[in-house]
């Protein structure tokens, strides 16, 4: 057997040996999760059969109907539907599926205003629009639930509330160049300490909320569905690949500063390790059992994780657990995102990438073996903006310094659906 192959069948037997641990441990800690938001199982013995291609591209039934030229984005759909691969799609929805569709739809939509001088559908030409853009996606490889997944609705491609859609109109009452001077090069460490972009947009989106009617009584929704319209004229301005990076930059600046996990109850963790930590084992046991089930849910990037640690932390000190449990019982990043291997996610995820040999794949930072931060009394939140733990793969070395980058993080197949692992399980 070669070294490739035997890598390949050691991982299969690790991923395989995590799901039936899964199986067999305790439910007591999981969180309730309603049904269309709930991580899916890890299931790596699901494949397609040993002569078919790993992604069994099929025609997609089109409805005629929609005015979009998907052909013309073909590049940035294929990337879509990497990201959102069948059975990655929910574990990575929070950080490349659902970020990757967004910015997709933004830019496609972008570009067909320049025809049409809109920048949002109608209801009907929206629900067929969107209706096409799914089969495509999953003609492609991608899951046929994204809908739920990443909470995609046909509204998403209409103004909503905004309203201003017409591109003359837009670029009366905005400052564009003010607007394209600052989102034309983001920086994606600078922009989400400075919000220099942001800003831009933000004023750019309250500026076209005056051209309203009728007021409404919460101008927030109306200000966040204007900034979807500000997205779409800088995807005109812009071309593809710099729209995509600017907007994903946006996302990431989002994504990272907030944990997306849900925290069931601690009682467990209370009962085992107050009184100062008098009994370290089954404290340390209760931590252990606590955090498996938080790995069940998602995929999530270093800095995700040092904001989960840090809110882990704060609840635990709520709790009166004044003790470091996190340095008493060896808990690192790592331990918050899926896969007991270690996967977490670069603070800038990569798109998943397809090989006709290996399967889809994707990067992981490797260097994830750093302990959880105890929150200190001051500390609310870990951010990139307060790198208070060191971590090798923050945005910094992956935009600036690619050397270096290479050195904290390595690729890492999760997922390989090979014809040798079929066959064995045949």
């Amino acid at each position: 057997m070669t070294r490739r192959a035997e890598f390949k069948l050691g991982l299969f037997v690790v991923l395989q040996f995590m799901f039936l641990l899964s199986l067999c441990s305790s439910e007591e800690f999981l969180p309730q999760i309603s049904p269309d938001t709930s991580p899916q199982p890890f299931l790596p013995f699901i494949a397609p059969s040993p002569m078919a291609p790993y992604i069994n591209t099929t025609i997609p039934k089109l409805s005629g109907l929609c005015s979009l030229n998907f052909t013309a984005s073909e590049s940035l759909i294929q990337t879509t539907s990497h990201n959102c691969w069948t059975v990655f799609a929910p574990l990575l929805a929070n950080v490349m599926c659902c970020p990757q569709l967004d910015a997709a739809l933004t830019i496609i939509l972008g570009k067909a205003s320049k025809e049409t001088g809109q920048l949002a559908l109608n209801r009907t030409q929206s629900k067929h629009c969107l209706s096409d853009l799914e089969q495509i996606l999953v003609g492609k490889g991608a899951s046929s639930k994204l809908g739920s997944i990443c909470s995609l609705h046909s509204s998403n491609l209409t103004a909503s509330s905004c309203p201003v859609t017409d591109v003359d109109q837009f670029e009366s009452a905005v400052d564009t160049s003010k607007l394209l001077l600052a989102c034309e090069k983001v920086d994606p460490v600078k922009e989400c300490c400075e919000q220099a972009c942001q800003n831009a947009i933000l004023d750019a989106a309250t500026n076209i909320t005056l051209n309203a009617s009728e007021p409404l009584m919460d101008n927030s929704v109306r200000i966040s569905d204007c900034k979807n319209i500000v997205h779409r004229w800088l995807a005109t301005k812009l071309d593809p690949s710099q729209a995509k990076e600017t907007l994903r930059g946006l996302a990431n600046c989002k994504l990272n500063r907030v944990c997306p996990l849900v925290f069931p109850h601690m009682r467990h963790i209370s009962a085992n390790c107050s009184n100062e930590l008098s009994n370290q084992t089954s404290c340390c046991r209760a931590m252990e059992s606590y955090v498996s089930h938080l790995q069940k849910q998602s995929l999530i990037t270093n800095l995700q994780a040092l904001d989960c640690a840090t809110s882990l932390g704060t609840k635990l000190q709520k709790l009166n657990i004044t003790k470091n449990v996190f340095t008493a019982c060896h808990i690192s990043l790592k331990d918050f995102s899926l896969q007991e291997s270690g996967c977490l996610l670069p603070s800038l995820p990569s798109d998943a990438i397809f090989d006709q040999d290996t399967g889809i794949s994707f990067t992981c930072d490797l260097n994830d073996n750093i302990p959880a931060p105890w929150p200190s009394s001051s500390q609310s939140s870990a951010s990139t903006c307060k790198k208070t733990v060191r971590i090798p793969a923050l945005p910094a070395a992956a935009s600036s310094q690619p050397s270096l980058y290479n050195e904290g993080v390595k690729r890492l197949v999760i997922f390989v659906l090979s014809m040798v692992l079929v066959m064995l399980l045949s």
